[in-house]
């Protein structure tokens, strides 16, 4: 049965769908099962790997809506057992679509308990707010990782995401957990940016990830080409670290099964 993992974090430009992306990719590498659920209307992890958003007719959204088998709207990737379950653009009005709609916070958790049973892992790639969405993505999970950018800023929103999972936690799914934190963007030459590091781990004390994510060109230019890192540079320092990245979670989940983390 597969754990699902959401990748969630309010703000912006903080590498969530690059490391949704890269971290299902490394997993199904490494032997697993992994099936990408793209739940951000602006399509970018199913773009990055070279899907084209503009042509599916149904995808997450329609599914959501009708509570039907998810399985005819995924689609396959180069890499051996990598699935995807991509957005259409009818995914931006969900938030206000679904409002009027049934046990509205748990469309997601029905879809993919549906297919819970034929991966590994599910990973979730949340849009960059805390609206409707998103509180599907933690509905739907066992697990949230949180990318957070090296910067002061970063920092700032953490809080209210924070209490936003725990609302959730006690309200709609208890089981819900938080596996870490991962730092993303990184540049080691800035001395904030160590700095912001420290701080994580000072706050968050066993729940940043070892891994960090370096600010590579190579990363960012992977998903215009339509290929996850792996098969765009897969010698790269950004390569290495979603490898390691991926080798973490595992290694985790083994750990700490029955012993997650709690928010």
């Amino acid at each position: 049965m597969a754990n699902i993992i959401s990748l969630i974090n309010q703000k912006g430009g903080v590498g969530k769908t690059t490391t949704s992306v890269n971290l299902a990719t490394y997993l199904a590498a490494a032997g697993k099962f992994v099936l990408l659920v793209d739940l951000d209307p602006q399509g970018n992890a199913s773009s990055g790997l070279g899907i084209d958003v503009r042509s599916i007719t149904h995808g997450l959204y329609e599914k959501m809506i009708t509570g039907e088998d998810p399985r005819s709207a995924i689609i396959k990737t180069t890499t051996f057992g990598h699935d995807v379950l991509p957005a259409t653009p009818a995914l931006a009005g969900a938030n206000v679509e679904l409002i009027n709609v049934e046990n509205r916070e748990f469309r997601l958790y029905d879809v993919l308990r549906q297919v819970r049973m034929d991966y590994d892992y599910i990973i979730i790639d949340a849009p960059p707010s805390l609206g409707l969405l998103t509180i599907n993505g933690l509905v739907a999970s066992d697990e949230v990782i949180i990318p957070v950018q090296a910067e002061y800023y970063a920092l700032e929103g953490l809080g209210q995401l924070l209490e936003t999972i725990d609302l959730v936690k006690n309200n709609l799914q208890p089981e819900l957990s938080i596996m870490g934190a991962v730092v993303t963007l990184y540049d080691k030459r800035n001395r904030l940016a160590r700095q912001v590091v420290r701080e994580m781990k000072d706050h968050f004390p066993g729940k940043v990830f070892d891994t960090i994510i370096p600010r590579t060109v190579r990363l960012a230019e992977a998903p215009s080409f339509g290929k996850p890192i792996s098969q765009f540079d897969a010698f790269s320092k950004g390569a290495r670290a979603y490898k390691n990245l991926a080798r973490e979670v595992m290694e985790l989940e083994e750990e700490n099964s029955g012993e997650k983390f709690t928010v």
